[in-house]
């Protein structure tokens, strides 16, 4: 029996070994797969901020390229990616929120001073959504197609080298589907 023992942790070492391998192998090691790519996107809240249209699942399903981002004030990168939000909507690309967490007053006041990129808001004061969409921490953003499927996830805010390598060619590419129809 001690034998068999002694055997156990070399044997528990390289599986541990062989799976940090397998994990060091993928594209992008650092990203955090979602299990909604490809599938419908998850429930929204029925809450809206007042005097902003609320977000629902039927404008998910517009037929357009809709970007979802979860934001709060409280959140310095989310205070940090606005300006990237509101030329994105300045360009035409339908822009929505979810306020995650958040005092409803606080968000429109931010609104109101540092310009609304959203189209419809829909608020999750105790986070119940941002966890059915896999929503770690704010900010995160969904690119979804226009049938409701969620095409990619970006976690973080979005700036810098990653948002540009990542994120906008994903956009580039949803939108680039849409235009062809397909």
């Amino acid at each position: 029996m001690a034998k068999w023992l002694m055997a156990l942790p070399p044997v528990i070492f390289a599986g541990l070994a062989g799976m940090f391998y397998m994990g060091m192998q993928r594209d992008n090691p650092n990203e955090i797969p979602s299990a909604f790519l490809e599938r419908q996107a998850p429930v929204l809240p029925e809450t809206a901020l007042p005097d902003i249209p609320l977000l629902t699942a039927e404008d998910l399903r517009s037929g357009e390229v809709t970007v979802v981002n979860f934001w709060a004030t409280w959140c310095p990168p989310c205070r940090a990616e606005h300006p990237i939000l509101l030329e994105m909507a300045a360009r035409g690309i339908r822009v929505a929120g979810v306020n995650l967490r958040d005092d409803d007053a606080k968000a429109v006041q931010y609104l109101t001073e540092e310009g609304n990129p959203f189209f419809a808001v829909a608020t999750d004061p105790r986070g119940r959504t941002s966890v059915e969409w896999g929503v770690t921490a704010p900010p995160e953003t969904f690119i979804i197609r226009g049938d409701g499927s969620v095409a990619f996830k970006f976690i973080g805010p979005l700036i810098g080298t990653d948002y540009e390598a990542r994120f906008l060619p994903a956009l580039e590419a949803a939108l680039a589907e849409e235009a062809s129809g397909s």
